[in-house]
């Protein structure tokens, strides 16, 4: 069932990661809505890019911040400079993150560490520093206002091969779940997205190319567009995955064995 969208005129958007990928679709999709944006990543060159493409396709106000979010105390950081600039943001996008491959033993240990203090570590910071914000200019606005923290289909079960990274994700759903319910009384709408296989610099990131791909590639668009169809609706639901048949295995994954479970993964990702 279609659903009206909606307008984000008149409310500002911030989309960490913005520089390329979901973060730069997130960014476009919302401008395209009217929203006016705060966009961080440390490219500097492609933030502004973007930024000046999206103020002249749509007419939109865009703030550029540049920053490196995996460094201590990142998330208190950005807030002191938004605070600076007299930004005040309706909407969340933590969409900054990345993913490692390979044996556990064998992760390199400060690029492991960097790895959960960017997809845990900020995403809960920042989430717990703008929240009570987010919540009280969604309930004075009557706007719509949203907190969106990117997870992904490897949240749904252990994995193997990618044994950290699954499990970052997969508090990261947990997480947003539970604030989806905490929230329930107010317009806010939370949401945790589960995208499979992308189309993005993600693979590139992760290293070996896409072998260790598992499910339906997707382009970013499908994903954004899912996403934000899915915020149109007038009870969201906290959680959703993209793609139908990634929504199928994971579905397949919360509702079978934990030990199937784990030994499929585990073979698949051999």
């Amino acid at each position: 069932m279609a659903h009206d969208p909606l307008n984000y005129a008149g409310t500002t958007v911030l989309i960490t990661g913005a520089s390329s990928g979901l973060g730069a679709e997130f960014a476009s999709q919302f401008a395209a809505r009217g929203a006016d944006l705060v966009l961080v990543a440390r490219r500097e060159d492609r933030l502004t890019d973007l930024a000046d493409r999206l103020e002249q396709n749509h007419g939109v106000s865009t703030t550029v911040v540049t920053a490196d979010l995996g460094v201590p105390d990142a998330a208190a950081s950005l807030v002191e400079t938004l605070d600076e600039r007299g930004l005040h943001v309706d909407s969340l996008i933590n969409n900054a993150g990345f993913g490692m491959g390979g044996q556990f033993a064998d992760e390199e240990p400060g690029r492991l560490s960097g790895m959960i203090d960017l997809n845990v570590g900020l995403l809960t910071d920042l989430t717990r520093l703008l929240l009570p914000q987010l919540v009280e200019r969604s309930r004075r606005s009557g706007g719509p206002g949203v907190l969106l923290n990117i997870a992904s289909t490897a949240a749904y079960q252990p994995t193997p091969g990618m044994a950290a990274y699954g499990a970052t994700k997969a508090y990261v759903l947990s997480l947003t779940e539970a604030l989806a319910y905490e929230t329930k009384t107010s317009p806010l709408r939370v949401l945790a997205l589960s995208p499979g296989p992308t189309k993005t610099e993600f693979f590139d990131v992760l290293g070996g190319g896409t072998d260790a791909a598992v499910g339906s590639f997707q382009t970013a668009d499908q994903v954004v567009s899912l996403a934000l169809q899915e915020l149109d609706r007038k009870n969201p639901r906290p959680s959703i995955v993209s793609g139908r048949r990634n929504a199928v295995v994971a579905a397949i994954a919360r509702l079978a064995p934990r030990r199937l479970t784990l030994a499929l993964s585990g073979r698949i990702s051999q």
